[in-house]
């Protein structure tokens, strides 16, 4: 099992090297706050590091699948190629500030 977990950290990390928290941050206000209607703080803290991760990982297959269900409206921007681009980058975000993180972004 914690072979299982390394593993999928590691393919996290690899997948998300070149993203950016501040980026992830930018994209979350512009595109996502719209569409799930709670600032970026209470977006970031409804899961842990560790599910962040998990959520976006194989092309941000769980993330889309919960937040299209919570947010149907946001089904056709999660779905879309200008989500999988800015994905990794809202997964760096998620990790960054996630509930277990003890930071808090700075965003209204």
């Amino acid at each position: 099992m914690k072979k299982l977990i390394l593993g999928l950290l590691i393919a996290g990390v690899t997948f998300s090297a070149a993203a950016d928290p501040v980026k992830g941050q930018k994209y979350y206000l512009k595109y996502m706050r719209p569409l799930f209607n709670y600032n970026g703080q209470v977006f970031a803290q409804q899961h842990l590091q560790l599910e962040w991760q998990l959520y976006f990982n194989n092309d941000a297959k769980k993330f889309i699948e919960e937040f299209s269900k919570k947010h149907p409206e946001s089904e056709k921007f999660l779905t879309s190629k200008k989500f999988q681009k800015i994905a990794p980058h809202l997964k760096d975000f998620a990790v960054k500030y996630a509930a277990d993180s003890g930071e808090l972004p700075n965003c209204s």
